[in-house]
């Protein structure tokens, strides 16, 4: 458990019952922001609101950024390239990717110097070659493992079924992360793990993964940064709230991505995060206390707002900021479901925030 999950908000069984407080900025709290990219820094394209901005500011503040993604298919000079045309100065080894991840993972598994059979993009290929690792392109090329990660929208339906080879000659298959979908500039698409269940289904086998929110992926990002007191970033649940669940580090979810107000009230406790803000503005503040009101009704309160849970439902009263709303609601609906999945009605709560 985090100092931050020790000090405010979690019960003894280590779930959070409502969002942590800071009273200092958390670019000042924390050494290094591990930055989740689509939804948080951009989205398609585009730069998010006020991310340039903010992210600039809390560098020139002395707060490490580094950017974590489970997108496998493009490499980290890529990637800092891309940040770099968005205003946001990067370098190759401030990206930390799932392939990197994945790549350490069966390189500690296999000899230096072994073939490994690639299904995806150029990506996993760079990063294999990193760890000393040789990519190959057929099942018939004597591999010694599988892996698979997202190889964009143009990946040949015939390398699953290479894959489906290589697994059925018993090598090992490993993948860079499991996300059923990835956000495109059209919409949401199919990720890489939509892919991972076309093997799946075809094999009956199960893949070693080391994307987010998994152990490894965690590990290879604290190695590469070097963090001491790191805050995950991000705007999913599963993936970037859960990494940081399992990492015992602490979290800020920003609103700008995937996540609505209603899931996140109904998050069970490894998606719970410490904060929650609006966006990367989130960076720049403190976060307000959420206090639990003294007078036996179970409400919580933050900034003019105060939130309770009963009959049914979970009420707000009050005005104000509306992400304070929103916070004191996590307080109460988290409260009343402790270990479990908060099922009050939160709709007309929500909508009065506007959120």
């Amino acid at each position: 458990m985090s100092q931050a999950q020790k000090a405010t908000g979690a019960g003894d069984g280590g779930a959070r019952l409502r969002p942590g407080a800071s009273a200092r900025a958390l670019s000042e709290a924390y050494d290094t922001a591990l930055l989740d990219l689509d939804g948080v820094v951009y989205a398609g394209g585009h730069a998010i609101a006020h991310a340039v901005e903010s992210l600039a500011v809390a560098r020139d503040g002395g707060m490490g950024l580094a950017y974590v993604t489970n997108n496998a298919l493009r490499t980290p000079d890529t990637v800092a390239d891309h940040l770099t045309e968005l205003g946001i100065p990067t370098g190759a080894d401030d990206v930390i990717t799932s392939a990197q991840a994945v790549a350490r993972l069966i390189s500690e598994q296999v000899p230096s110097g072994s073939r490994v059979l690639v299904i995806g993009g150029e990506g996993l290929r760079v990063a294999l070659r990193e760890r000393g690792l040789v990519p190959v392109e057929s099942a018939d090329d004597d591999p010694v493992a599988v892996v698979q990660g997202y190889g964009g929208p143009d990946l040949p339906w015939g390398r699953f079924a290479e894959a489906c080879y290589g697994i059925a000659k018993g090598l090992p298959w490993f993948a860079s992360n499991t996300d059923l979908t990835i956000p495109s500039a059209r919409g949401i698409a199919p990720g890489n793990g939509a892919a991972v269940e076309v093997v799946r289904i075809a094999t009956g086998a199960e893949p070693q993964v080391a994307g987010k929110p998994l152990p490894p992926m965690h590990r290879e990002t604290i190695l590469r940064t070097g963090a001491k007191t790191p805050l995950v970033v991000g705007d999913r649940l599963d993936t970037d709230i859960e990494g940081a669940f399992n990492g015992e580090v602490d979290s800020l979810l920003v609103l700008t991505g995937v996540t609505d107000a209603a899931q996140l009230l109904a998050a069970p406790p490894e998606h719970r995060p410490t904060y929650v803000d609006v966006d990367l503005r989130g960076l720049l503040t403190g976060q307000p206390e959420v206090e639990a009101v003294e007078d036996g009704g179970g409400g919580f309160r933050c900034g003019g707002w105060t939130a309770v849970a009963g009959d049914g439902e979970l009420r707000l009263e009050g005005d104000g900021e509306a992400i304070d709303g929103l916070r004191a609601l996590c307080g109460a609906a988290w409260s009343a479901a402790g270990e479990g999945v908060c099922e009050l009605e939160s709709g007309k709560a929500v909508a009065r925030l506007g959120l």
